[in-house]
């Protein structure tokens, strides 16, 4: 038993939530089954997971995945989301050096059910395998190239390490380095947020639309299934755009598209969520983003805490 770990975790919660520390706990503990059964869920073909839970934990397990799907078709109900963030406020959330206790406008994080951003010792950081790939029948990356998932503050950062194998304490130069050749490799930043872990911030996933199960449910229904909030943030196409493909090949949220008689880029406004992988891999002027009122409010911590009234 992880007391130290396992009483902080307990302790997060208010008298009327203590129930959500068992959510809590096993999510945390066994996030690799409980990506199997939410992949299950959807009718894919998981791999295995490596340990077996037991009958009984792991229809515990079927069962909070259940759930989720069940509360998951509106911002109002959600409980398990994410933000997608560009690269420098992906960066501010793993550098900061003191405790943070925010509440986002509703621009900013459209949910009602887990929006806060509180980070508790923010040095405290975990690195992890990315349980969507480790589930994934094929997946992008391979065994040991996988540990791109950054658990942020405690106490869920101590909580995972001490009680899931799959994590390590990671310092904070070095989560920033996992950031970066993630933003390198044209994977998208998600900010992860769940109503059962203190409904809060809890997470930085580095996402792909092969692997990511919020990204693939997003795409195919549309953004019927609002797992995601777009960045704030949207994509233009420069006049020094050649038509090269680059960016319609990057985009992970099928935003981009030439068009053969006119030999012309253009963008689904609809569709693009503002990651900024697309002006990544495009030549300068080919490709920019800039702020668009219809995506929302980015994740800036530095803007919302400057806006932040004074205690």
């Amino acid at each position: 038993m992880h007391h130290s770990a396992t009483k902080a975790l307990w302790e997060l919660f208010p008298r009327e939530e203590k129930s959500d520390f068992f959510h809590a706990y096993l999510y945390l503990k066994h996030l690799n089954h409980f990506m199997y059964h939410a992949l299950k869920a959807s009718g894919s073909t998981p791999r295995e997971p490596e340990s077996n839970l037991g009958e009984d934990v792991d229809d515990l397990m079927a069962a909070m995945v259940q759930g989720i799907a069940e509360t998951a078709a509106s911002r109002d109900t959600s409980t398990y989301h994410a933000k997608v963030v560009q690269l420098r406020d992906a960066l501010q959330l793993l550098s900061q050096k003191h405790d943070i206790t925010l509440e986002p406008p509703e621009t900013v994080i459209p949910y009602q059910q887990a929006r806060s951003v509180i980070l508790q010792n923010p040095e405290s950081i975990s690195v992890g395998e990315c349980a969507c790939r480790a589930a994934a029948e094929e997946s992008c990356l391979g065994e040991g190239e996988r540990d791109v998932c950054l658990v942020v503050g405690d106490p869920h950062a101590a909580f995972v390490r001490e009680v899931n194998p799959k994590f390590r304490k990671i310092s904070q130069v070095d989560a920033m380095a996992v950031l970066e050749d993630a933003h390198a490799k044209g994977f998208v930043h998600c900010a992860y947020f769940k109503k059962d872990i203190g409904r809060r911030f809890v997470a930085i996933c580095n996402c792909c639309s092969c692997c990511c199960q919020g990204m693939k449910a997003w795409n195919i229904f549309g953004g019927a299934i609002p797992l995601l909030a777009p960045s704030g943030y949207i994509c233009e196409i420069g006049e020094d755009c050649n038509e090269c493909g680059a960016c319609v090949d990057a985009c992970h949220f099928d935003a981009i598209s030439v068009d053969e008689d006119t030999e012309s880029c253009s963008v689904d406004k609809d569709k693009c969520m503002g990651c900024g992988i697309c002006e990544e891999v495009c030549l300068p002027g080919a490709i920019s983003l800039r702020r668009e009122a219809s995506k929302g409010d980015p994740l800036d911590l530095a803007e919302l805490l400057e806006a932040a009234p004074t205690p």
